[in-house]
């Protein structure tokens, strides 16, 4: 009994190590990689706003920091507004075809950049760099292309919408449209990872929700209920912590292809805010 007790414990303990192992190599895991764990950019520009019929201007802009950043301003005739597009973790604007169509029918100009390390933006990609790099573009804008404030509407689709709330925060914009974005960093990590201290471990916050508070301009959140990476209830978090005047325009779809999925309602629900936008609310 005594022999095979202690060889039954010496397998627990020996499988204790081995988790505790396993759990242990995770953590570091997480410490040393977090940035690859939410940024995913693309060098490679696949296509430009000439193959879907739109006259463009490429754009180079430079940081405070030093950086060189690229983007492309899409003009339209008598435009209802200036859109200053902060795009997503993945890709590059050239992976934006669908939306700056989309919003040159709408009657925007249109300006969306890249951030440091994504297309053929110079630097390497940190929180902090992605809240220079949208000052940056809201300079140029407003610097060298005089446009008023008043006639720029930002837009941020999921991390972009945290940046775009940062951006809104410190200016005041004619609306801030944030879609398919999350409370926070460590609030979404929290949620994928719940067997891991991530809101210990995590160095990175995209803090959405304390930004929207302090946002003083009309503010639009778009959300889907079948959103597969962002919940449905960070929309709805966002949106109540956002003060007047404010709307909620519920799309269906995946976190990717929900605004192309919901078609007609999508842009409908775009086009009254910028309406409201436009009659001064």
């Amino acid at each position: 009994m005594s022999i095979f007790g202690g060889n039954i414990w010496s397998l627990v303990w020996g499988g204790l190590r081995i988790v505790l192992a396993v759990y242990v190599v995770l953590i570091v895991l997480v410490l040393l990689f977090q940035s690859h764990f939410i940024f995913f950019p693309e060098r490679n520009i696949v296509a430009t706003p000439e193959q879907i019929g739109l006259t463009f201007e490429d754009v180079a802009f430079l940081t405070e920091d030093g950086h060189i950043l690229s983007g492309w301003f899409i003009p339209t005739e008598e435009p209802k507004g200036v859109l200053l597009f902060c795009h997503g973790n993945a890709g590059n604007i050239s992976h934006r075809l669908n939306s700056i169509i989309l919003f040159h029918y709408l009657g925007l100009s249109t300006f969306i950049f890249d951030y440091r390390g994504y297309g053929r933006s110079r630097g390497k990609i940190t929180e902090t760099g992605t809240y220079t790099d949208a000052e940056a573009a809201w300079r140029y804008l407003v610097k060298v292309r005089r446009i008023p404030p008043n006639e720029i509407i930002i837009f941020g689709r999921s991390l972009g919408g945290a940046v775009a709330s940062k951006l809104a925060k410190n200016h005041k914009p004619k609306g801030l449209i944030v879609e398919s974005t999350f409370t926070s960093i460590p609030d979404i990590a929290a949620e994928i990872y719940p067997f891991l201290p991530v809101r210990i471990l995590t160095r990175f916050t995209y803090a959405t929700i304390e930004n929207i508070k302090d946002v003083r301009c009309p503010v639009l959140v778009v959300h889907s209920r079948d959103d597969d990476i962002i919940p449905f209830a960070h929309g709805r978090r966002i949106f109540e912590a956002a003060q007047k005047p404010k709307e909620f325009l519920e799309i269906k779809g995946s976190h990717n292809e929900g605004f192309l999925v919901t078609g007609p309602r999508y842009r409908a629900g775009l086009e009254s805010f910028i309406m409201r936008l436009s009659s001064h609310w």
